[in-house]
């Protein structure tokens, strides 16, 4: 097999780096396997080891620091036929702990190399998670006050199938990288090395050293009996099979012509209880029976029984690239508390924008034309104010027609919940138009 070393892109690594040994092992392993770079996806992250992906001529992603198992493990899962190796420091290790726990316990059939030089070697050597307490590194006494981590046990205690603690200046690292690569499931391998720019700077530290420290701990040599397991992909995608199929999503068929021709921006202001949010989906749903595009973006307090409920919507017979609105078409006015979190909207509308006012609810002064309806005389409750202001503006033929709303109610709701929610857009008055 030819080396899959890209000659345009050699290591550039500080001379006497331990990663440059791992990138030539890397492709002595490739080149044992008879994998071509089509056949393998390289996933790496920010630091010295997140140049690999550059180094190799195969598919490659390079990501955010610590992030790269959760991009590896998309790719495995929609690309199962890819050989997927991640390389990672110490560091990135570090910040992206709680995905080496995930990928352990998960089993993707994935190999990740930890390059582990015990500091973060490109930005100034700094302590990292395993670097030892008594090392003398380029933030002070930090790394005095912290246990190092051991990334094989911990990788064991969370689950890991496959994992081996080594030096980088072993003579058979080659056959050690293959034979993770080839376990069928997650698998670690902790490759110790020198860092001459930052690490052994300040202090001694020789592959003898390595191979003498790696050998006073517990060994790590591959399987770890206790955790084996099927791999999560081949498990997920036979499991996956034998679900129910999910039902196709709802189709909706325009039927009838939409009220304008433009894009129209509705503000929904309420208060929690209010269903807010269903009339903003209904108003949606309405829009699509017409041919429209629609979007909904909700605002709304952690509570439950109390505070605002917000809905922007947005329906255009274009595509809508762009969801916020800064003018809008229509504000309906139910609660006090969705007024007061939108209050400056309303010195951006004009005396073409309309707004539903409900009675007993204030809103600031304006230019727009007020239409003010009283929910509560004509008997509604204000859970039903939301929905009943959607008929008023279906009789008022603005942004919705009635049977635009109507086709609506009857694609959403069922049975006694439909009959009541036509009753109520049916019956409500529309109310009346403010003195200018």
């Amino acid at each position: 097999m030819d080396s899959l070393l890209n000659e345009a892109r050699p290591p550039v690594f500080c001379p006497g780096c331990s990663h440059e040994r791992i990138t030539h092992t890397l492709d002595k392993a490739f080149r044992q396997m008879g994998l071509t770079g089509e056949r393998i996806c390289m996933v790496s992250d920010i630091g010295c080891s997140g140049l690999f992906d550059t180094f190799f001529h195969t598919h490659a992603l390079h990501g955010l620091h610590g992030r790269a198992l959760t991009y590896a493990a998309g790719l495995k899962l929609a690309r199962p036929e890819l050989t997927v190796v991640v390389t990672m420091g110490d560091g990135g290790q570090g910040i992206g702990g709680a995905h080496l726990l995930a990928a352990c316990r998960r089993n993707l059939n994935l190999t990740l190399l930890v390059l582990n030089n015990f500091n973060f070697g490109m930005t100034g050597g700094q302590y990292s998670a395993t670097t030892p307490p008594g090392a003398a590194v380029g933030s002070g006494f930090l790394n005095q006050l912290e246990r190092p981590l051991d990334v094989c046990e911990v990788a064991k205690a969370a689950g890991a199938p496959y994992g081996v603690r080594c030096s980088a200046y072993r003579n058979d690292l080659p056959d050690v990288i293959q034979r993770a690569i080839e376990f069928k499931g997650f698998a670690v391998v902790d490759i110790w090395g020198i860092c001459p720019g930052r690490f052994s700077k300040r202090n001694r530290l020789t592959p003898k050293a390595i191979e003498e420290s790696v050998g006073r701990l517990a060994p790590a040599e591959g399987l770890i009996a206790a955790n084996q397991r099927r791999e999560f992909g081949e498990h997920y995608r036979e499991l996956a099979a034998a679900q129910r199929a999910v039902p196709p999503p709802l189709a909706v068929t325009p039927r009838f012509a939409p009220v304008s021709a433009v894009r129209q921006e509705v503000l929904l202001l309420g208060s929690a209880g209010q269903r807010i949010l269903t009339a903003g989906e209904l108003l949606c749903l309405a829009g699509l029976y017409a041919g429209l595009k629609a979007t909904q973006k909700n605002d709304y307090d952690i509570t439950v029984l109390r505070g605002p409920s917000i809905s922007e919507l947005v329906l255009s017979p274009e595509a809508i690239g762009y969801t916020g609105m800064s003018q809008p078409t229509v504000v309906v006015a139910l609660g006090p508390e969705g007024v007061a979190r939108r209050r400056k909207i309303f010195e951006t509308l004009t005396a073409a924008s309309v707004v539903i006012q409900a009675a007993g609810v204030e809103i600031p002064a304006g230019a727009a034309r007020i239409h003010r309806v009283d929910f509560k005389a004509q008997g509604f409750k204000p859970q039903d104010w939301a929905l009943a202001s959607l008929g008023v503006l279906a009789k008022l033929n603005v942004v919705i027609r009635p049977e635009m709303l109507e086709a609506a109610l009857a694609a959403r709701l069922k049975g006694e919940v439909l009959s009541g929610a036509l009753d109520t857009v049916r019956r409500v008055a529309p109310g009346d138009w403010a003195a200018a």
